[in-house]
């Protein structure tokens, strides 16, 4: 009899606490769900508030009048005007790309600009430079070296020794004059700087064959690959952020350039 009772009584204890197990299992759920509902609630109401209410990401103003290369850039045509915006707009927030960008350009324009005044090529031609390599000495998967990318071929062409003991297209100064001669000559060929400029990127045959098969000699009417049609409004747009960097949010001191001629491959081939 005793034990029977103590059978019952821990039979209700234990119903009991599955229960209360029970109750505890379904309020958790009940809390966790609300919890869910309001926080993703709110989280969708949020508009002014999801950020820092100082950080603001925006579209970059485009001038309504550009030229590069001494060349009017028609803006009023919006395939142009896109095609531009879209170059700023990436290389303005490619921040570390810009920010090495505009570092680098302290120490080499000074090399640069020289030697394009001395050729009677356009200043703005030293951001093929940025453009091509980022002025840093790179060889590309089919074999362009130094800061103006140049393959062998034309290297050779325009004067450089290329051997297995010296290659003078990471010579600043002999790639810069070869590069020189290069847009002279497709500029005598084409008759704007702005096709010898897509030149540089497509190659003299290839803007000619271009060229003719479309019966155009102006680059901005001209249907070209991915690459080449983007290639001048990327000159663009690093002449527009390296020319007022403050615009497009750079705050970069002086003593943050990079000065002098340092590099190692600046007066010697390797």
């Amino acid at each position: 009899m005793i034990f029977d009772k103590i059978k019952e009584l821990r039979l209700i204890k234990s119903n009991l606490y599955y229960f209360l197990g029970g109750v505890v299992f379904v309020l958790s759920v009940f809390y966790i769900s609300t919890n869910l509902f309001f926080t993703n609630n709110s989280y969708n109401n949020k508009s002014d508030n999801a950020f820092p209410p100082d950080y603001k990401i925006i579209s970059p103003r485009i001038p309504d009048t550009l030229s590069i290369f001494g060349e009017y850039v028609p803006l009023q045509n919006f395939d142009v005007f896109e095609r531009v915006e879209r170059e700023v707009l990436v290389n303005t927030y490619w921040h570390s790309s810009t920010i090495l960008a505009i570092k680098r350009a302290a120490r080499w324009f000074p090399v640069i600009e020289p030697i394009l005044k001395k050729n009677n090529i356009p200043d703005d031609f030293k951001y093929l430079a940025i453009i091509e390599s980022n002025l840093d000495n790179a060889v590309s998967s089919a074999g362009a070296t130094g800061f103006w990318q140049i393959i062998k071929p034309i290297g050779t062409k325009y004067g450089l020794e290329i051997n297995d003991e010296v290659d003078e297209r990471y010579n600043i100064e002999k790639s810069t004059q070869a590069a020189c001669d290069y847009l002279n000559d497709a500029f005598s060929q084409f008759g704007t700087w702005t096709m010898a400029a897509a030149s540089y990127n497509a190659g003299l045959n290839g803007i000619e064959k271009w060229s003719g098969l479309q019966k155009t000699k102006n680059y901005w009417n001209l249907v070209l690959g991915s690459e080449t049609a983007r290639y001048v409004s990327r000159a663009i747009a690093m002449k527009l952020i390296m020319e007022n960097p403050s615009v497009y949010g750079y705050d970069l001191k002086q003593n943050e350039l990079y000065q002098g001629k340092q590099n190692i491959y600046a007066n010697q081939s390797q």
